[in-house]
């Protein structure tokens, strides 16, 4: 992936560094390395920073659970996560790009 986040349709693929055990969840942006920075209260013990994560961005993209899915990095700090057509853009994210008409 180019950049901390990209496109698939509607759907918003991101490229995340996770902090667990924050003092806050809080979205942080873009850092040096090229990721989005997220700080989450939970501990990464037995899925549960995994699960608090994808409720977290679940409500800050404005979708359900479901439609967040974690796509890589289950046991590691970086990961890769997909929103299904998020109706909610926080700051760093820009909106997809507009589709070419047909005629």
């Amino acid at each position: 992936m180019a950049g901390p986040c990209r496109w698939d349709g509607d759907t918003l693929i991101l490229a995340l560094r996770i902090q667990p055990r924050a003092r806050r969840d809080e979205w942080c942006g873009p850092d040096a390395a090229g990721r989005l920075r997220v700080r989450i209260t939970a501990p990464p013990l037995e899925g549960r920073a995994n699960a608090h994560l994808v409720k977290f961005l679940a409500g800050l993209f404005g979708v359900p659970r479901a439609r967040v899915r974690l796509l890589a990095g289950e046991r590691g700090r970086d990961k890769r996560l997909a929103v299904e057509a998020p109706a909610r853009l926080p700051a760093g994210i820009a909106p997809p790009p507009a589709s070419p008409r047909h005629c």
